[in-house]
Order: structure tokens, then C-alpha cells, then sequence
């Protein structure tokens, strides 16, 4: 399907499957799934600053100015390699909150696989068929909760900024090459300082190696108090 893209963002049209009105001249010699295989190919052996016009025309064997032929900007390149990386949520089971957990583990896993997608900068709602089949698949079952649209984004929305802090926050935990926290040295140094210091609490948590640089279950725990509070959201309903 061809047809002009006018003043649409970025992205937009092709994320769609709409192309441009092709211009008389030679048969491309690439494929927008070709550019977008290979953005997404770069981010995943060498991080999202990996994603440029320059080294994927390099890669591909082209002139960077013959990819706009393809797309027309960097940041359009960006918002079809992040649609197509994100690729089609799971199958979530039946309940709204059985579904939020699974959406939400779904998340993190991708992350955890994809680190890169973190550094995708965020220009608005989603408008891109993968992103909003994310959303659509979620906000259909939070649809069960009986509260207002308005409601159910508002949930949707903190489900995905606790999704994407702990996820950002594993992903720093696991590139730090910090001695850890609860190392002895560490202990040595820190333990009568807290005590002598006026730390009464956080040396007590120190002690029962509750403080740590770990997030072994903080993504349940968490997870949990948001859905319990969306729980008492549902149940004021008049």
C-alpha cells in the first residue's frame, strides 16, 4: 500500500505497512524490513547509540543519503525499529490481575533481553501497531474492573513507569561492577558508622542483610502493592 504521509509523526505510515508514493527511477534496491532488521540487529549486539542511518547504509552497502530513500529521518528509523522490536504482547491469562502480572513479567523479560529498548526516548502516547497492541491487550482485561477508561489508563500507565524503573534499575544493578553492599569489607566500614552515626533502623537492616544491592523479589513485592491498591480503587466504586 502506497500513499503520501503528508504531515504525519514520524513513523507513523510505515510502522502501518503504508509506503510512499514511489518516484520514477531504479527499483529499490532495499527493503524497509531489511533497514529495520538490521537497526534492530545493531541494538542487540551493540546498544541503542548503535542505531544510525550511517552504519546500517554501511552495513547494507549503500550511500547514507540513498536511505531516505527508505525512511526519512533518524527518528523515523528509531520508531520502526522499536515497534518491530517490541514485536505482539502474550496471550494473557483470564482475570485482571492474573493479566496484569503476566503483562508486567512480560515487560521485564523483554527488557532483560533487549536492555536497549530502555534508551528509546519516549515522544508520546504510542501510536505504533505493536506499542498499542500492547496496550490494547491490557486495557481489555483491566475493562473487567468495571472502572472508567479514564481510570483503567491511569492503572495501565502505572503498571507500564513500574515496569520500566525496575527494569532500568535491574539493568544498572547488573552493569555495576561496585563491590557489593553487603561484601564484608563493606560491612566493617559501614556498620558501626550507622550505629554511631544515628542510623538505629538501617543498621538493624544492614545487620539481618535486609539492605542489600539485590532486587531478588522487589518486582512481586511491588507488583502486589499496585495491584492491591488498584483493588480498593475497584471496590469504591459507587
Amino acid at each position: 500500500m502506497t500513499e503520501d504521509r503528508g504531515d504525519l509523526p514520524p513513523g507513523l505510515a510505515l510502522s502501518w505497512g503504508v509506503l510512499p508514493v514511489q518516484r520514477r527511477g531504479p527499483k529499490p534496491a532495499l527493503t524497509i524490513d531489511q533497514i529495520v532488521d538490521t537497526g534492530i540487529e545493531f541494538g542487540d549486539r551493540y546498544g541503542f547509540e548503535a542505531i544510525s542511518l550511517q552504519r546500517i547504509a554501511a552495513h547494507l552497502g549503500v550511500t547514507t543519503n540513498a536511505m531516505y530513500r527508505y525512511v526519512r529521518s533518524k527518528e523515523e528509523l528509531i520508531v520502526l525499529v522499536h515497534d518491530k522490536a517490541v514485536g505482539p504482547p502474550p496471550e494473557l491469562p483470564s482475570g485482571w490481575r492474573a493479566a496484569a502480572v503476566a503483562w508486567v513479567e512480560a515487560q521485564v523479560k523483554q527488557y532483560a533481553e533487549r536492555p536497549w529498548l530502555l534508551d528509546v526516548p519516549i515522544r508520546g502516547a504510542p501510536t505504533t501497531p505493536h506499542v498499542l497492541r500492547w496496550v490494547e491487550v491490557m486495557l481489555a482485561a483491566l475493562a473487567e474492573t468495571g472502572l472508567s477508561q479514564h481510570d483503567n489508563l491511569g492503572c495501565l500507565l502505572l503498571l507500564d513507569g513500574y515496569t520500566r524503573n525496575y527494569a532500568d534499575l535491574a539493568r544498572q544493578l547488573e552493569r555495576s561492577d561496585n563491590t557489593p553492599v553487603q561484601a564484608e569489607q563493606v560491612g566493617r566500614f559501614l556498620v558501626p558508622r550507622l550505629v554511631e552515626g544515628g542510623y538505629p533502623t538501617l543498621a538493624s537492616l544492614y545487620l539481618n542483610s535486609e539492605y542489600e544491592d539485590e532486587l531478588d523479589d522487589d518486582l512481586e513485592f511491588g507488583l502486589a502493592r499496585i495491584l492491591d491498591g488498584i483493588e480498593v480503587l475497584i471496590a469504591k466504586q459507587p
